[in-house]
């Protein structure tokens, strides 16, 4: 217990100083569903919430209760007790000490008592006490313009309840990994256990005796016949029973320890502790699963199963959590998640350094297509994101314990996920019980898992992770395991492709932003580490002396595991060299004395690395992608690109080249370009190194001076610009809205599925703007009058507004190019046909006709038709949508009210600066529509406006814009095609443009 009370102590302390730190969510921020199914006492006001707070330090319950009741008497105004009350918790934790408190308080009252307990010295924080559901498989057969509310929070991932079928598994979407998997299945079907070799350590006398087996799920029955070790059954949930009425726990559980002759568990002697979290209805909450996992904090479990997840890694009530369990040497093992086969896709915890997370293969060693990719998205924008999963198990068809008696098939991760705790339980048996404790935790595991692995040749390491469990090979690393730290993946092998996706699919060159890797140490000799040196980078040859290697890495490695972020430069000495650079990198971590050791011990560490180097290409074929100005869930609510898509509205893919725009890369190294990413603001680049600036897809605002220096840029130093918008209308937003009863307020999305003001802003001095027309439809290209219909592309964006009465189609422009100064411009109402996330039809044919363009100056003639050529200046009045005053955007910006700063990702030189050619201000951004309201916690709240949007645009265009042959030097031919509701969003190119005066698109 002193133990346990010491590691809840240093947690605060330890939280200042990790570096991929979350922010503290705000109160209103969404989480995964939709709100209760119900309340869980009759007498609790309709008009309240649960709110979970959280103390500093371990205290019996009623003095936690005694301290709120004497913190707030006389500081919320009605009586406290009308305001709020104290929810008893009657659990077996109530027996120990705890952290947190249950309080329902009334929405008339929320705002005050949630401020007067912030306020008290020994609170931590207040958040609410959110819901976890299962959400059904099917999309919802709702109406399209009130679409279903944002999966939130944790849900059970995979819980394929009618598995008996063949490949019933959850998450699937008709999909497989293999053609014929089907009828293989029927040939190489048999117990999981034998495809691991199990069978070779029960022969050595291991079946998992005297290892803690928490399982976290919807409970078993005590009489089971598959079980001889059930130790203890609770239940967390508000129904009065301990047995699982739908059978995902009891399946789980003989995966791991069954006995049954036809389907056996990998463990069956080891003790089953069956954690009640979720109700019949498969719903739970927050404070169900902190209580539970306080108890098995408690009682030292020794390994925990956790067959739920979701997005968002910023639940800090549960993240937090987590890291204080796996703290006190409870190995956790959770799915990995059924999301696939989309990348970006990972779910929490599964996606924390500490947590074994678990993909999933089928019997041909594919991945299954339902197992979710990644890389884990917390670092960005600014970094990249880590390996996982950690490994993969087989998940389709595996064989489990019915709810009574018999065996069942399912499929999904979170059947692979026991699998993997089955396996974990047996290696734990290896080792002497008087030892495992001193020698077992959470990252020496992991060490032995991936260590142990055998990498697939197919998957790349996103897919994959460290490869296929192993459990013989890692049960040779376990049992003369001696405690010491390691990198993971071992070596970096740049030319080894597919594992090394995406890095092995572009060489390095100089002049680039910096190649990022981010690492992960696991510390297997304690808790707490540290890395001792700066890490050392050392050429196998001088040649190596090339490659420059900055490092960022966790202050402090906690708990057991940490970061180690490799930065990438090639030398400008380097320019024309072509051939490979290898070497090692050198780190030593040290670990502080434990109790009852008089010194601390160090591990030193190599991580192997070799890369491909090229001479630096071409300007034209060079792109340079912007990933700074892109907002993800979470914490905000961004809605999905495309608005058919009603059963994951949430844009938290991560909208980076490697993850939902993975094939977008693809196609374009394939095109002979060389793509780059900036995580940071546009002076942090020099635009005379880039064809072409690719801005797809942003949600963010820009600084002031980003706006002037891509001015200059287009204009004087010939950069060239592709802008994939997305759709911008605040009806539909308002559509989108959904009541979050956990914390009883409307939610509302930040923006559009682009943010068409601040593009206008930073397009403005072009000219340029782009409407709040969302449509729907075909389009076609006439080359010429001769060609027809040489090139159609069909796309699916949105269901609202269209424009099509009565057979006839109202023209609207989709698409408008240009030439400023020395520069080009394209810009385009629709990025939704380049994300492979929820993508109908793709438009990569037209990004490579427009980075010809852009890049390289040539004017494809399907484009650049005579027909298209603006003959003279018009003026067409298209309505540009003004910025949301009823949301707070500063609380999820990057921009608004922070301040201008080159981060990590930039050029070397530039780190720490404003960048190229800026002068430093020290002034931070402000929108004309917001004030800066930092005490709010909330993005409903309604702000009065001070300016208008529109007055800034027109300000810019007369100040930056005005047509003149200084301005334009004489190049001012515009291009431009249309059609009709294909694209999103109307736009108006050059406030002279009229839509009637195009004719190169016919109508469909």
């Amino acid at each position: 217990m002193e133990k346990r009370l010491a590691y809840a102590a240093l947690l605060p302390l330890l939280l200042l100083t990790l570096r991929i730190l979350p922010l503290p969510l705000p109160s209103g921020s969404p989480n995964r569903s939709s709100g209760r199914v119900g309340d869980e006492e009759e007498e609790t006001p309709p008009a309240s919430s649960r709110h979970v707070v959280r103390f500093l330090e371990y205290r019996r319950a009623e003095e936690h209760r005694e301290y709120l009741d004497a913190g707030l008497r006389g500081a919320v105004a009605p009586a406290p007790a009308a305001a709020w009350r104290w929810v008893e918790r009657r659990n077996p934790a109530a027996a120990f000490p705890t952290d947190f408190a249950v309080l329902e308080i009334r929405d008339a009252h929320r705002d005050a008592v949630v401020a007067a307990v912030r306020a008290l010295g020994r609170v931590r924080d207040v958040h609410a006490d959110a819901t976890y559901s299962r959400s059904p498989l099917s999309a919802s057969a709702g109406a399209p313009d009130r679409p279903r509310p944002p999966r939130r929070g944790k849900l059970f991932t995979a819980m394929s309840f009618e598995g008996e079928d063949e490949g019933g598994g959850e998450g699937e979407a008709g999909n497989s990994s293999s053609a014929t998997w089907g009828r293989r299945l029927l040939l190489q079907r048999s117990q999981v256990t034998s495809l691991f070799g199990a069978e070779r350590l029960w022969g050595r006398g291991f079946t998992g005796k005297k290892v803690k087996m928490a399982i976290f799920d919807t409970g078993i029955r005590a009489d089971h016949p598959h079980f001889r070790n059930i130790k203890e059954r609770t239940n967390w949930t508000n129904e009065d029973t301990l047995n699982d009425n739908l059978g995902h726990g009891t399946f789980v559980a003989g995966v791991i320890a069954g006995q049954d002759a036809e389907c056996p568990g990998f463990a069956p002697d080891t003790e089953i502790y069956a954690f009640r979290v979720f109700t019949d209805a498969q719903i739970s909450y927050t404070s169900w699963f902190l209580d539970a996992f306080n108890y098995a904090i408690a009682t030292g479990m020794d390994v925990l199963n956790l067959s739920i997840g979701g997005p968002d890694y910023l639940d800090l009530p549960f993240v937090e959590k987590v890291w204080e369990l796996t703290a006190n040497n409870i190995i956790m093992v959770s799915a990995i998640g059924n999301d696939g086969p989309l990348y970006g896709t990972l779910n929490n915890p599964a996606d924390q350094s500490d947590v074994i997370g678990v993909g999933g293969i089928d019997y041909n060693n594919h991945i299954a297509s339902f197992s979710s990719r990644g890389m884990t998205t917390w670092e960005l924008p600014h970094g990249y994101g880590r390996v996982k999963p950690d490994v993969v198990a087989y998940s389709r068809d595996i064989i489990g314990s019915k709810i009574s008696t018999g065996c069942k098939t399912l499929s999904g991760t979170s059947v692979a996920s026991p699998v993997v705790a089955g396996v974990v339980c047996l290696l734990v048996s290896v080792i002497p019980e008087d030892k495992r404790k001193l020698i077992l935790n959470p990252a020496a595991m992991k060490q032995a898992l991936v260590e142990g692995a055998s990498k697939l040749s197919g998957p790349n390491m996103y897919e994959q992770g460290a490869g296929r469990l192993d459990l013989w090979q890692s049960y040779e690393i376990l049992k003369n395991y001696q405690p010491c730290a390691s990198i993971f993946p071992t070596m970096l092998d740049f030319t080894d492709c597919p594992y090394f996706w995406p890095f092995c699919r572009q060489p390095m060159y100089a002049g680039a932003m910096p190649v990022i890797f981010n690492a992960t140490i696991l510390n297997g000799m304690g808790v707490i580490g540290y890395v001792k040196d700066q890490p050392l980078w050392q050429p196998s040859e001088d040649i190596g002396n090339l490659l420059s290697v900055h490092f960022t890495y966790s202050d402090v490695i906690w708990p057991w595991t940490g970061y180690l972020a490799l930065h990438l430069q090639v030398k400008d000495e380097g320019s024309q060299f072509s051939g490979i650079i290898s070497g090692n990198v050198t780190l030593t971590i040290y670990t502080p004395a434990a109790h009852g050791e008089s010194s601390p011990q160090s591990s030193t560490c190599i991580l192997h690395l070799k890369i491909k180097v090229v001479p630096t290409p071409v300007r034209s074929k060079r792109i340079l992608w912007d990933q700074y100005h892109n907002i993800k869930y979470p914490s905000g609510y961004v809605p999905r690109d495309s608005l058919n898509v009603h059963n994951d509205i949430l844009d938290w893919h991560g909208d980076h080249l490697h993850t939902n725009f993975h094939i977008l890369f693809n196609m374009l190294r394939d095109a002979g370009y060389y793509i780059e990413t900036l995580g940071s603001p546009l002076t942090c680049f020099d635009a005379s190194n880039y064809g072409t600036l690719l801005m797809v897809d942003l949600e963010d605002e820009y600084f002031d001076e980003e706006i002037q220096k891509l001015r200059d840029d287009v204009i004087h130093k010939g950069l060239g610009i592709a802008v994939f918008a997305e759709w911008y209308h605040v009806d539909t937003m308002v559509k989108m809205t959904f009541f979050d009863e956990n914390t009883r307020s409307w939610w509302t999305p930040i923006t559009g599925g682009a943010n068409i003001p601040a593009i206008n802003e930073l397009l403005a001095p072009f000219g340029i703007a782009l409407g709040d027309k969302i449509l729907t439809g075909d389009f076609s290209i006439n080359a010429s009058s001769s060609r027809k219909t040489p090139k159609t592309v069909q796309d699916h964006i949105g269901t609202l507004d269209t424009e099509s009465t009565q057979g006839k189609s109202k023209l609207s422009s989709i698409l408008g190019v240009m030439e400023a100064g020395e520069g080009r411009i394209a810009v385009y109402g629709d990025s939704n046909c380049l994300d492979s996330s929820h993508m109908v039809t793709n438009c990569y044919w037209l990004l490579r006709k427009i980075l010809e363009f852009t890049g390289n100056r040539v004017k494809d003639h399907v484009l650049f038709s005579e027909a298209a050529q603006l003959k003279f200046l018009v003026f067409e009045n298209i309505h540009q949508p003004s910025r949301r005053t009823d949301v707070n955007f500063s609380t999820y910006s990057t921009v608004v009210g922070k301040e201008l700063i080159c981060h990590q990702d930039s050029r070397f030189e530039v780190w720490g600066t404003k960048g190229y050619g800026v002068q430093p201000t020290g002034t931070s951004r402000k929108l004309p529509e917001y004030q800066m309201h930092e005490s709010s916690s909330s993005p409903n709240v309604t702000i009065q406006t001070t300016d208008s949007i529109q007055d800034k645009v027109e300000r810019l265009q007369r100040n930056l814009s005005t047509p003149n042959a200084a301005k334009f030097d004489d190049k001012r031919d515009y291009f431009g095609f249309i059609g009709h509701e294909e694209v999103d969003i109307g736009m108006l190119m050059a406030n002279q443009w009229m839509v009637p005066c195009f004719s190169a698109t016919a109508c469909q």
